[in-house]
C-alpha cells in the first residue's frame, strides 16, 4: 500500500483530535508539523482552520508555510483544506480586507449575508455539481461566517443553501477544500476521507 501518512498544519486553534481519529478510522497515520520541509515531502497534507483569516495566514507565514503550500497547490499533490482552511486558498477575505491569502483561487471569500444568523452552525445539506468525483450529495456539519460565492474556474464544486448558493466545496485532482468539517460529518464526510486518501494513492 501506498504511504497513507497525513501531515497536518498544526494551527494551534484547530479541532485536530477529530480529525486524527477520523483517518485513524481510515488506517491512516497522522502528524502534526509546522516543518516546512515535511510539508513540503509529504504524501498528504491537511490544512485545517479556526478562527480568522488574518490570524490563519499569519500562522503560516510565521512558520514559512506559504510558499510549500503555495507549490503543493500549484503542483496538484494532495492537499486537504477544511473550514478556514479553504477559506485561505482565496486571495482575499471580508473579514480582513488588507491580508493576502494563498491565492490559488481567484474568488474572495464573502461574509453571509445580514438576513441570515451567523456562524452557520449545524448539518447542511451539500449538493455535488457532477458525479463520479471526490464529491457526492449528502448531509455535512458546517461551522462558518464567511464563505466562497462562487465557482473558481477549472474547479469542480458543491453548493449549499444558507443566506442564498455559496460554495460547500469544490476539488481539482486530489486537492479537496471542504467549508464543512468532513471528520465531523458520520459516515458521508468519512467516505469523502477515504475517496480523497484513495485519490492520492498514484500519488504516493
Amino acid at each position: 500500500m501506498a504511504d497513507r501518512t497525513v501531515h497536518i498544519v498544526d494551527t494551534g486553534v484547530a479541532n485536530i483530535a477529530s480529525l486524527q481519529a477520523a483517518f485513524r478510522r481510515l488506517d491512516a497515520e497522522t502528524q502534526l508539523t509546522t516543518d516546512p520541509d515535511a510539508l513540503a515531502e509529504a504524501a498528504y497534507a491537511v490544512l485545517p482552520g479556526v478562527g480568522a483569516f488574518g490570524a490563519g495566514m499569519g500562522t503560516l507565514r510565521d512558520a514559512d508555510l506559504v510558499g510549500p503550500l503555495r507549490t503543493r497547490l500549484d503542483d496538484l499533490r494532495p492537499v486537504l483544506a477544511i473550514c478556514l482552511g479553504m477559506q485561505l486558498l482565496a486571495p482575499s477575505s471580508e473579514e480582513t480586507p488588507d491580508v493576502e491569502g494563498l491565492e490559488t483561487v481567484e474568488v474572495a471569500v464573502e461574509r453571509f449575508p445580514d438576513d441570515v444568523r451567523v456562524p452557520q452552525f449545524g448539518w447542511n445539506e451539500v449538493r455535488a455539481d457532477s458525479d463520479g468525483g471526490l464529491l457526492e450529495t449528502g448531509y455535512a456539519y458546517f461551522a462558518n461566517s464567511y464563505c466562497l460565492p462562487d465557482a473558481p474556474d477549472g474547479w469542480t464544486c458543491a453548493r449549499s443553501e444558507y443566506g442564498g448558493d455559496f460554495i460547500s466545496a469544490m476539488e481539482h485532482g486530489p486537492v479537496l477544500a471542504c467549508q464543512f468539517h468532513p471528520e465531523l460529518s458520520g459516515r458521508w464526510g468519512s467516505n469523502l476521507l477515504r475517496r480523497w486518501l484513495e485519490r492520492g494513492d498514484d500519488q504516493c
